[in-house]
């Protein structure tokens, strides 16, 4: 018996003190993609995999009236349709995209990717190498203006395409276009009489609302992607400096604008975290959301800020008081601003819980599982935000690096 003791106390000298916890590893670096529906609820990868493909069938190739949100145009060409206010958006065709490279899915990639590139793009003028932010179905753009979220996500989308697939020539050329639309959104301003910007500023190392003098001097929470900007820093040809700069500036500014009690943030802000109060957007609303996903997601590629932890948990806790039927929009304290309630900000909460303790997490999971496929008018923003949660907290939300970011 002293023997054995001796024993098993040498292997546990040898693993460490009995009470030190084994840091965080995310998935970039072991390669594992937790999956919370077969963690929390048991779900089988099968089970997983169905759900996934049956909001992909609804979204893309269901019904036209009702259900789809992807429109085919000719032989190469479709857009990702804003069924509710009637137009193409650049968040629309970027999340598209993501969702697409992610599902593996190349022809419905192709034909958003070239949409984009024909009807929304800025071959030149001051705007040289953006995207308008918006425009009609036919194709007509409706603002010139770009939001710089659209292409953060087109930028990433393109870079797993490259990993994913490979590439080809001309705008099939997927790094080549994501290594354009990286040194665009930084050095854009750089030339120019100062009317259109660049998409981040450089003192802050921060991204802007828009690219415009009077969007540089703001910035959306739920613009800040450090998950994305970790990955730049490391496959981007140019400016490795910067985004890690930015990488580390939005996983601190996360800890400014997040509300201490109710880890609530607001749709617009200073660089400084401080809500910006312009026509309600200094509260918690549609924006905002995404803010719960953007923390999960980076802890789940990078586990590189423990408050992320603590932050997931308290807004995860205060949702979770709010009942079921949680409104979606609030102040920052938490007072309610609406009776409404929104399958998109279950799905963000749910991705929420790859950095939130198991029961915190697990209830929102369970109501992502049980939550039906959005439909009817409002089924973009809450379907596109649905089916990025089922990717995220399912596991299957991965990271293709290019050739050259191997």
């Amino acid at each position: 018996m002293n023997r054995l003791r001796s024993f098993l106390l040498s292997l546990a000298l040898l693993a460490g003190p009995l009470t030190a916890a084994a840091a965080p590893e995310g998935a970039f670096e072991s390669g594992r993609y937790r999956n919370l529906f077969h963690e929390l609820l048991g779900r089988t990868d099968r089970e997983v995999e169905k759900k996934l493909q049956a909001a992909w069938q609804q979204f893309f190739y269901g019904d036209n009236e009702t259900q789809r949100v992807f429109f085919p145009v000719g032989a190469d060409k479709a857009y990702l349709a804003d069924i509710g206010n009637g137009d193409v958006r650049t968040e629309g065709i970027s999340y598209g995209m993501m969702i697409a490279v992610q599902l593996n899915h190349r022809e419905e990639f192709d034909r958003l990717w070239k949409w984009a590139r024909t009807y929304l793009y800025h071959a030149e003028g001051p705007r040289r190498g953006y995207f308008a932010w918006h425009g009609t179905f036919d194709g007509h753009q409706l603002d010139p203006g770009s939001a710089s979220d659209g292409e953060e996500w087109i930028t990433m989308a393109l870079f797993f395409a490259a990993g994913r697939w490979g590439g080809g020539t001309g705008i099939s050329n997927y790094q080549a276009e994501a290594q354009a639309l990286l040194r665009t959104m930084l050095h854009r301003g750089d030339h120019g009489d100062g009317t259109i910007t660049s998409m981040f500023d450089h003192q802050h190392h921060q991204v802007v609302f828009a690219p415009t003098r009077g969007g540089i001097t703001f910035t959306d929470p739920s613009y800040h992607l450090p998950a994305f900007y970790e990955l730049w820093a490391r496959w981007g040809e140019d400016d490795a400096e910067f985004w890690a700069a930015a990488t580390r500036a939005s996983r601190a500014f996360f800890r400014r604008a997040a509300n201490p009690r109710t880890g609530l943030m607001p749709d617009y802000a200073g660089f400084d975290g401080a809500a910006r109060d312009d026509r309600g957007h200094g509260d918690f609303r549609f924006d905002a959301w995404r803010t719960l996903a953007n923390v999960g997601l980076d802890h789940a590629w990078f586990a590189a800020d423990p408050w992320q932890v603590e932050q997931s948990n308290r807004v995860l806790t205060f949702l979770a008081a709010q009942g079921p039927l949680c409104p979606n929009q609030f102040t920052l304290d938490g007072r309610p601003l609406s009776l409404d309630h929104s399958s998109g900000l279950d799905a963000m909460a749910a991705v929420a819980g790859l950095a939130a303790d198991p029961a915190q997490a697990r209830p929102f999971v369970q109501r992502l599982w049980n939550m039906p496929v959005p439909e009817g008018r409002w089924r973009y923003y809450d379907g596109m935000l649905y089916l990025l949660g089922l990717l995220q907290a399912g596991g299957q939300f991965r990271i293709y690096a290019p050739p050259a970011g191997r």
